[in-house]
């Protein structure tokens, strides 16, 4: 979210970072809309004016017993009530336009980010662990969990339809140890504090975070006007919505491990078979809000959080910068981290970390008290900590056997109370 008098401040800035989103410029039909505002404001606040007058002068009338001009002035005032009355519905009108231009506008882009119209024009910046060469050829994840008889996605499509599973026995206990791990590594280790939050939203909830109104097909609504979450940053972020907090208490980082839902509603046809793309999965959100001198530090220190969690899994992995083509819609600057998948023989994404600036918190109303009479907006950030269901998916594919089993890598070992999964698992 925007503030209008910084566009037109800064009009040439806004539209050059729009350009390279690929957007065609709006400053001048913003502030053409706020200029129409304007003028309505000025129109109303002389009407006031005028009314606020014409009743002093009926109390003068009157005292001069001059009915004729009072019972004129009276009608002027009954007009000018009614024209303000009516002023104002059209003032909230243009009102309420405007931010709603405002609302689909996506964040502008960071210098650093590189130029470019998709994921072809992403920037690798580095990578970790060498992809494992196996002596036979390696499968899929859901041909080795079907094998297995851990994963069933025909009873799923039954019950739910497409983009559903059922995990069984150890696979069931892999996610969970999976996601337990994760959240005991980023409270013990990398200081986040673990929430577990709210599933459903309501509309300004979504809204703060950029999911509305946008995005709207691209999440589940309930008949009763609720959101389901895609993601726990909906609700981690909203935490601070509406406050004024005390710069003592920044930086805030917060986890959850929370089932995730999204329509997948651009995605036909994409990764039909298996758990890359679900309506439903699992995933360890990380959200922090900081000062906005702190934001880029932090946001690098969110995707190192990330990045370990797949270097105790010894998950290969590589790190790309979105360039401002494939970015997300409240970002500034992305990472996205890849795992290797072998049977694939590709890069995956399983984590995405963004840095917001004040994005979203201009849409939450967030703010700190940077100084006695000096409040300022928070910075808010956001990432995965990991994907759960893309890092079991990880698992299994870099840690299988020729037999189709799987080994449990040692960081898990402790959650599973097994070193493999087999056929009885």
């Amino acid at each position: 979210m925007f503030d209008i008098k910084w566009i037109r401040d800064n009009a040439e800035a806004f539209d050059g970072a729009l350009k390279r989103r690929g957007l065609e410029p709006l400053s001048a039909k913003l502030l053409e809309m706020d200029d129409a505002r304007r003028r309505h404001q000025t129109k109303l606040q002389d009407a006031q004016s005028r009314r606020n007058a014409a009743s002093k002068e009926i109390g003068k009338a009157m005292a001069a017993k001059d009915a004729a001009t009072a019972d004129k002035l009276k009608a002027e005032v009954a007009e000018l009530k009614q024209t303000i009355q009516d002023g104002e519905i059209e003032e909230r009108d243009l009102v309420s336009a405007l931010e709603k231009a405002l609302a689909v506008i996506p964040n502008l882009p960071l210098a650093e980010v590189p130029d470019g119209k998709d994921e072809h024009d992403n920037v690798e910046v580095r990578r970790w662990g060498s992809p494992k060469k196996f002596d036979f050829a390696p499968k899929q994840h859901f041909e080795l969990g079907e094998a297995l008889g851990l994963m069933d996605f025909e009873s799923a499509a039954k019950i739910s339809g497409a983009r559903f599973v059922f995990l069984k026995g150890a696979l069931s206990r892999l996610e969970r140890a999976i996601a337990s791990f994760m959240v005991d590594v980023h409270t013990g280790e990398n200081g986040y504090t673990e929430y577990n939050p709210p599933l459903l939203v309501k509309d300004h909830t979504a809204y703060g975070t950029g999911n509305l109104p946008k995005f709207a097909e691209d999440l589940f609504h309930t008949d009763n006007g609720f959101w389901l979450i895609p993601t726990a940053e909906v609700s981690l972020t909203n935490l601070v919505r509406e406050s004024i907090l005390e710069a003592g208490a920044l930086p805030m980082r917060m986890t959850a491990w929370t089932p995730c839902f999204r329509s997948e509603a651009g995605a036909a046809g994409k990764d039909t078979r298996g758990m890359i793309r679900q309506h439903q999965f699992s995933k360890v959100e990380l959200v922090s809000i900081t000062k906005p001198e702190e934001s880029i530090a932090e946001h690098e220190r969110m995707t190192a959080s990330a990045e370990k969690i797949l270097q105790k899994l010894g998950l290969p992995y590589r790190t790309i910068m979105l360039c401002t083509g494939d970015m997300g819609f409240a970002s500034q600057k992305t990472y996205d981290i890849e795992v290797w998948l072998p049977g694939q023989d590709t890069f995956r994404e399983i984590s995405s970390c963004s840095v917001c600036g004040d994005f979203q918190a201009r849409r939450m109303n967030a703010r700190y008290r940077a100084g006695e009479k000096d409040v300022r907006y928070v910075h808010t950030l956001n990432g995965s900590g990991l994907a759960v269901g893309r890092t079991l998916v990880a698992v299994m594919e870099n840690y299988q056997q020729a037999d189709g089993s799987v080994i449990v890598p040692e960081a898990l070992r402790p959650y599973m109370g097994m070193e493999v999964i087999g056929a009885r698992g």
